[in-house]
């Protein structure tokens, strides 16, 4: 596909907007729009370098790609000490950005969600609403191939600190991720409520269940030389299926806002 300036800067735009996304729900299942990808992709080739410094901060990037403004009628809560929000992303009214914060092009946030202090929403990522991204966590870019799905965090769901959500993973709606929980494309997600590892999806992209309350926990190495060592491996582990008492704690951070 053939990509002009017009074109490019017509579907920024538009994701500036929320008029369209780079992934979206249809009848249930995620589906991506490539085409999207390849706009933003094409964005690349078709900017030049310039120096967008701003005060002692040196900053040199694609001139199709600048930070995006933003004012009070936006009705995003950015909050002083050094966000940026890169062309290219929705941030939806009601949001709130905590400083630092980084998000990329093709990213989009729900309303209401908090992105705290030292996260990075990465490209093409979509975190739904009413959703608390605690400090430190990474949510993974994804925008090569084209074709490959982005992360994506469903609405309700809450990630604690220090969490890396990368490479495709699906966190479905209302799930909890304990801190220091990090999940990629080639991770065993075990749930201990059926004592069962939970199947990849028919792309084979990790899906975080549903409601499920994931934290960090270790399955013994059992090939190799090592077996039997007491060595044992990373394994995110689902503790339990959300509860009226998760639920109350999680509330509790909208009534801190």
């Amino acid at each position: 596909m053939e990509v002009t300036l017009d074109k490019f800067n017509e579907v920024i735009t538009a994701l500036e907007a929320g008029q369209l996304r780079v992934a979206e729900k249809v009848d249930g299942v995620w589906q991506v729009n490539k085409w999207v990808k390849e706009v933003i992709l094409a964005g690349f080739k078709l900017g030049k370098v310039v120096d967008m410094s701003q005060g002692q901060f040196n900053y040199f990037d694609k001139d199709t790609f600048p930070v995006q403004t933003f004012s009070a009628e936006d009705g995003v809560r950015i909050v002083p000490g050094g966000t940026s929000i890169r062309r290219g992303a929705y941030v939806a009214p009601g949001a709130i950005v905590m400083p630092p914060a980084y998000i990329n092009v093709g990213a989009y946030v729900g309303e209401g969600t908090m992105v705290d202090s030292h996260v990075t929403v990465g490209s093409c990522a979509q975190v739904g609403r009413h959703i608390h991204i605690s400090a430190s966590t990474q949510i993974g870019g994804v925008l090569e191939p084209a074709g490959a799905l982005p992360t994506i965090i469903e609405d309700g769901a809450f990630v604690g600190g220090n969490c890396g959500i990368y490479e495709g993973t699906i966190v479905q709606e209302g799930a909890v991720i304990a801190s220091g929980v990090v999940i990629t494309s080639s991770t065993a997600l075990f749930d201990a409520t059926t004592g069962e590892f939970v199947p990849r999806n028919a792309d084979g992209r990790v899906v975080v269940p549903r409601g499920a309350v994931v934290v960090s926990g270790s399955k013994p190495l059992k090939r190799g030389p090592g077996a039997g060592s007491g060595v044992a491996l990373y394994c995110p582990v689902i503790v339990k299926y959300r509860d009226e008492k998760t639920a109350g704690s999680v509330t509790l951070e909208d009534l801190l806002r």
